[in-house]
């Protein structure tokens, strides 16, 4: 019987004309290869007579491409650079949730909101980011990464303007669902972009940068609105603030190039190679096995997707399958885990503990800069020690924060109360911000396969802003009928406990697997992920009893 190889396989799981016994042989057995491109023939000399030639053609048509100058010439620099910048989004998702923490206390007075209407401003701006999660896919495949990106920036500036000068309800509202449409949207492209552009050494910690960004934004939220507490309508200029950092993105974005895995979807395989000629370079021999083999997957994918309805193989392809379910369910982990609820309700629960509004704005700051801090070791142990470890290790101390900050609400001083409420929220972020904050984005924008990936994170993104709109528009409804306590020990604490068992036993490790490489990880039976997640269980067990720690957290090179 001849032996398939795993280069022909399509990503979809197709099976593809299998060798015959004298080109395996003359291959070579599949055990005895060092590298993956190797299986399809070509030696290092024959990929760098085609990067030669596509050096030629690229020279040839003396294309001007933005920012591939001498500026930032190290591709290791500049896909940091790039990453960074393309992170920036995550600065406007951020202060946009906390912003309306602040200018929730004082714009119902001036715009003569009631409790119903005030929920729907909070509330309608995930709402809208449902809208712009579902524009993900056909803006990506229209429009390309990068483009998208500045569509969502328009939309920032837009809702922000509304925001900033609304005279009435119903002029705030459309301005924070048309802001809410831009995260939505730009939620669901910045992390599949970083990744795309990113080595497999640095995906995760790159990616991860988002959530960073993110939590500097909520940063910026609670700072900008002590800024303004004191002056006369704070709460416009509160808004209004967000608009500097949605043109200093939008300005950035202009010079940063599209995806080079994109490019080569399109066609444009030139185009491709000088991207990832800027941003990955080809001086080591992993970097040109790594462009081939993503050519040959892309290509694999683009003929096969021609013949049939492509969102169905989240049905009837096993791999793209469990993709889907996994990408989706540590998305609902992530926004059932009380984030929404603290992030946008910030001022006004500090209030319930019984500070001062204006207090309530200062004390806010504390939460927020303990979850910007706590997230930047993501950059680090994403990479290094692995996305599951990095989860499982934490996500306890996001469920002990939680419980501090629903039993805050049972003492009776005051002074304890504002005490142990500050005491959980802080314990809350300092677990939250390494976990459940970057690693759904980070995996959310690998697992798919290159031809699904807008489709993939269109499913991600809509199911992060569905639990986001549902626990930010009805917590006030919640705690009416669980109490605070409620709310947060049994509700938000009680199911991410079960997310934790959830993502011990069927949570697979995607760290230093390049985005095609993945497809070996899902093409597992789910029942096989499960058999191999309760032996490490068992393992990290018998190591923790036996108190030894470096078998438990292994720090990669």
């Amino acid at each position: 019987m001849v032996k398939q190889s795993e280069a022909e396989i399509s990503v979809e799981g197709v099976p593809q004309e299998t060798m015959s016994a004298e080109q395996e042989k003359k291959e070579g057995s599949l055990e005895q290869k060092t590298n993956r491109f190797a299986m399809t023939g070509h030696s290092e000399e024959e990929m760098d007579i085609e990067l030669n030639k596509l050096d030629e053609e690229n020279n040839r048509l003396h294309k001007k491409r933005i920012l591939t100058s001498t500026a930032f010439g190290n591709p290791k620099h500049f896909i940091w650079v790039l990453a960074s910048f393309a992170s920036m989004g995550g600065i406007l998702y951020g202060i946009d949730q906390s912003l309306i923490s602040g200018a929730g206390i004082y714009m119902p007075v001036d715009l003569n909101i009631d409790q119903s209407r005030e929920d729907m401003v909070t509330g309608f701006m995930p709402l809208g980011g449902v809208f712009g999660a579902l524009m993900v896919w056909p803006i990506n495949e229209l429009l390309g990464r990068k483009y998208t990106i500045v569509v969502a920036c328009l939309l920032y500036t837009v809702g922000g303007i509304l925001e900033a000068d609304a005279q009435s309800f119903g002029m705030m509202l459309p301005g924070r669902m048309i802001l809410g449409a831009g995260v939505g949207l730009e939620a669901g492209t910045v992390p599949p972009y970083i990744a795309e552009c990113s080595t497999k050494r640095w995906r995760g910690g790159l990616v991860s940068l988002y959530q960073v960004m993110i939590m500097l934004g909520l940063l910026f939220g609670y700072i900008d609105a002590a800024i303004f507490v004191d002056v006369s309508g704070n709460w416009r200029w509160m808004l209004g603030s967000s608009l500097l950092f949605s043109t200093i993105f939008l300005i950035a974005m202009l010079f940063l190039p599209e995806s080079p895995r994109l490019l080569m979807r399109k066609g444009r395989k030139v185009d491709s190679y000088a991207v990832w000629k800027r941003v990955r370079g080809f001086d080591v021999f992993e970097e040109k096995e790594e462009f081939f083999y993503m050519e040959l997957c892309v290509l694999e994918e683009r003929e096969a997707e021609k013949s049939r309805f492509v969102w169905f193989d989240f049905i009837r392809i096993p791999r793209c399958r469990r993709a889907a379910v996994y990408g989706i369910l540590i998305m609902i982990v992530q926004q059932f885990s009380g984030i929404n609820s603290i992030n946008y309700y910030m001022g006004t629960l500090m209030e319930e503990t019984g500070l001062s509004a204006q207090n309530a704005v200062y004390t806010s700051m504390i939460g927020g800069g303990t979850g910007f801090l706590s997230t930047i070791p993501a950059i680090y142990l994403m990479d290094r020690l692995g996305r599951r470890p990095l989860l499982l290790t934490l996500i306890g101390g996001v469920v002990v924060g939680l419980f501090i900050v629903g039993f805050s609400f049972l003492a009776s001083n005051i002074h304890t109360k504002e005490g142990i409420y500050i005491w959980g929220v802080v314990i809350y972020y300092l677990f939250w911000g390494s976990c459940l904050g970057p690693t759904p984005w980070v995996v959310a924008s690998e697992i798919y396969p290159t031809y699904l990936r807008s489709h993939g994170m269109l499913l991600s993104d809509v199911t992060n802003f569905t639990g986001n709109f549902i626990t930010t528009y009805a917590f006030k409804h919640m705690t009416n009928a669980m109490t605070n306590t409620g709310t947060f020990v049994g509700f938000y604490g009680g199911l991410t406990l079960i997310g934790w068992i959830y993502l011990m036993f069927f949570m697979p490790e995607t760290k230093d697997k390049t985005l095609e490489e993945l497809n070996e990880v899902f093409e597992k039976p789910t029942f096989d992920i499960f058999r191999e997640n309760v032996v490490r269980v068992k393992e990290t067990w018998d190591d923790l009893i036996h108190m030894r720690w470096r078998n438990i957290w292994i720090l990669s090179k």
